[in-house]
């Protein structure tokens, strides 16, 4: 039997519930989220705030009208954000009266106790890491690598739906104080420590190089007074290293801001090779750009890892899209300060299957 629209919301709204149940609950969590993720105890909370536990009638109707038809979903989930497990399930349950989900090994404490609070028996925890066989999608999140590896080993016929890896970018026009939008980035920054594909990890600043550097040293400042409310967490050795490696690099290109956890490099636009993507941990690029079609140009050469941008004058960017499109066509807009808390009117990830 096929579901209609209401009750595929209805099906949503009730993982919803689910949700603000585990949220309620989220102390019993914490201590092993911390320990999973590498967040800080204060990130763990921080990062609770970005769980969806509301949405309107129509961001859910918009959210069905993007998931599709199967007939048995499997979910297999990432660790790199830990809220992340509710949106792929509600997902994969407007699109199919099956779903199955395979959690992170290294981080499957929420999954597991939104799969529980749900009390839906069309989701359940999948045993082993196969889909069973009569799985006709597979919503895979992760690396690319891993996307690859599901696809190849897929059964002919499955579905494969793959979100890869991200980032978030920030334009920030001429449109009022440097000041209020340095603050309202850091805010973005912060969650999560920037392994996500909506964290922002560079900001386009229009106008002259002193403006951007503006920007930056209010930055920099703002994520001080964040490190001492939400200490940022543990980083892997690797990501240290390319931490460091991106510090260094960057020194010679421009001034740096650096703080114990955290760092912001300026330089001017010079082409696609000044767009060094800086690793996770709290790291962000400020480049100065004569206008906003210099930004377009910069965006276009990274668009196909741009998940979402952020804008202190979000209006301007929409309606720029029009003429000479700043943004890319699969990207979300948010204002700054908001682009951990996209409408739960789909999947986060609007690029396409990798």
């Amino acid at each position: 039997m096929i579901r209609g629209a209401d009750e595929r919301v209805a099906d949503v709204r009730r993982l919803l519930a689910a949700a603000c149940r585990v949220y309620e609950e989220r102390a019993r969590m914490a201590t092993a989220l911390a320990r999973s993720t590498g967040l800080s105890a204060q990130g763990v909370e921080l990062g609770f705030a970005s769980l969806e536990r509301e949405a309107s009638t129509g961001e859910l109707h918009a959210l069905v009208a993007s998931a599709g038809d199967a007939a048995h979903v499997h979910v297999i989930l990432s660790a790199n954000v830990f809220v992340a497990p509710l949106r792929a399930i509600a997902v994969a349950r407007a699109a199919s009266g099956r779903v199955t989900v395979q959690p992170s090994s290294r981080d499957p404490f929420l999954a597991r106790a939104l799969v529980d609070a749900a009390h839906d028996p069309a989701i359940g925890l999948a045993e082993g890491s196969s889909p069973s066989p009569e799985v006709d999608r597979i919503d895979v999140y992760g690396r690319d690598e891993t996307i690859a590896a599901v696809r190849s080993s897929a059964c002919a016929g499955v579905v494969v739906r793959g979100h890869g890896a991200g980032l978030g970018v920030a334009i920030v026009t001429a449109a009022e104080s440097t000041d209020a939008s340095a603050r309202a980035l850091a805010a973005d920054v912060v969650p999560f420590e920037q392994r996500g594909c909506l964290s922002p990890r560079i900001a386009f600043v229009e106008g002259p190089l002193e403006r951007g550097a503006k920007f930056a040293e209010v930055l920099h400042e703002a994520l001080e007074a964040w490190e001492s409310s939400v200490p940022r967490g543990t980083l892997t050795a690797a990501e240290q290293a390319d931490a460091a490696r991106w510090r260094d690099a960057l020194a010679f290109a421009g001034p740096t801001w650096a703080g114990a956890r955290h760092a912001v490099a300026l330089a001017t636009f010079a082409g696609p090779a000044t767009l060094a993507v800086p690793p996770v941990g709290r790291h962000v690029l400020v480049l100065a750009v004569a206008s906003l079609d210099e930004a377009r140009v910069a965006i276009d050469s990274i668009a196909r890892f741009v998940v979402t941008v952020g804008a202190n004058d979000p209006q301007r960017l929409a309606a720029s899209q029009a003429g000479a499109r700043v943004v890319p066509l699969h990207a979300r807009l948010a204002r700054l300060g908001a682009m951990q808390r996209p409408p739960l009117d789909g999947p986060v990830d609007r690029r396409g299957s990798v």
